[in-house]
């Protein structure tokens, strides 16, 4: 079982990988953007969120399709799309040509965030969903890791543009995975049933499930709190702090490890206490780090150090939240577990770039405007986590783990 799911963890989260590498791998690159594109930070953050926001619509196709075709052919669709994209950023001559083929990007990238998540409730339900989303996020991790360090890395040898055709090259290296190794999970007898009525029907019911919304925003939110400092870090590291790309990369991955290191506890966590009272639990220290830091801005200290510090331990306790939210979720919807994961991955994006929109009102050269974003996310989740979480079903559960 422990094998069959390492290998499982390290497909999907490779596919799942390649749409985010190209926001890391692009977040050092902004201000050198903004310089030769003869921009601002407003339009060079703009080109980040259509990213997002195509990220969130493409989700609501893909998801549904995947039900109706089955998981593989919408795969291999959005990585073509998602190539075509790359190329048109790398070939980019204004910032409004960028923006828009930062949009087509993420209409392709979307296929590799949606379908892996279906798939994972193909496979499994319950603690087992929880270890192979967590195993899927280790493999994952490798984006936010070694992404900002390659692309450093690339902006010295080729210039910004270099990271588009590094990203063009790992699609077409999905392309192949998928072809090569990915096994099709949605048989077609399941497919039979699945068609643009039963989607529409399936987004009324999952709009109307309360305790499935609750879930998805909890996710969502602790999601956009991720996506603030992953838009702002780079001018808050590198132009606020004075750090260099090289460093602000290392720096950004330090986060990372501690995010995805703590996600490697959801499933054995989950199945001693329960999901639900792990989610309330992670919850409550993400929003007491992350209000404490914007407490300690506000009384004007202000150190990289102690920056770095309460990010560190607060995004280890977000590693905690997100994939139990996402297990618990769709624990109740493996019928339509493509169509509830495009919901969830579209509330996720959708909420992420209204909060970079929103902190990008404020920007001020500080840290201070992304501090507070974060902050009020925690304190967002937290909220939706009490309310939520506060089921019979969920007590009834955590009676028999903690037995």
């Amino acid at each position: 079982m422990t094998s069959r799911l390492l290998g499982a963890a390290l497909v999907l989260g490779l596919l799942s990988a390649i749409g985010p590498f190209a926001i890391d791998m692009y977040l050092p690159a902004l201000p050198t953007i903004k310089e030769s594109l003869h921009t601002d930070v407003d339009m060079v953050q703009m080109s980040l969120m259509a990213f997002f926001i195509s990220l969130g619509i493409g989700q609501l196709v893909y998801g549904p399709l995947s039900d109706m075709v089955g998981r593989k052919p919408p795969i291999y669709f959005g990585l073509v799309v998602f190539a075509l994209g790359s190329v048109g950023c790398a070939l980019a001559p204004d910032i409004h040509t960028l923006i828009a083929f930062r949009f087509v990007q993420g209409l392709g990238a979307c296929a590799g965030m949606v379908v892996p998540r279906a798939i994972v409730r193909d496979m499994h339900t319950g603690h087992d969903a929880a270890r192979l989303m967590s195993l899927l996020m280790l493999v994952f991790s490798v984006s936010p890791i070694l992404a900002p360090l390659t692309g450093s890395l690339v902006i010295r040898l080729a210039s910004w543009r270099g990271i588009f055709w590094t990203v063009t090259g790992a699609a077409v290296f999905g392309v192949i995975l998928a072809s090569t190794v990915l096994k099709e999970t949605r048989p077609r007898e399941m497919r039979v049933a699945s068609n643009v009525r039963t989607a529409l029907d399936a987004y009324v019911t999952l709009l109307k499930d309360r305790h499935y919304l609750g879930l998805v925003f909890i996710c969502s939110f602790g999601v956009a709190s991720f996506f603030a400092y992953l838009a702002n870090s780079s001018f808050v590291l590198i132009d606020h702090y004075g750090l260099s790309p090289t460093l602000y990369s290392v720096a950004f991955s330090i986060n990372a490890v501690s995010f995805i290191g703590a996600a490697q506890f959801t499933g054995k966590l989950g199945a001693r206490y329960g999901l639900s009272r792990l989610v309330r639990t992670a919850v409550v220290g993400y929003a007491v780090t992350m209000v404490a830091l914007l407490l300690l801005n506000l009384a004007g200290i202000n150190q990289l150090g102690v920056l770095m510090a309460l990010l560190f331990v607060g995004y280890g306790f977000l590693g905690l939240v997100i994939p139990s939210s996402a297990v618990l979720a769709l624990e109740e919807h493996g019928k339509i577990a493509g169509t509830a994961s495009a919901l969830l991955g579209t509330m996720q994006f959708v909420t992420g770039a209204c909060v970079i929109a929103v902190i990008g009102r404020f920007i001020d050269s500080t840290a201070r405007p992304m501090v507070a974003g974060i902050a009020v996310c925690s304190v967002v989740a937290l909220v939706l986590a009490q309310k939520t979480l506060r089921d019979k079903r969920y007590l009834v559960a955590e009676s028999a783990a903690a037995d």
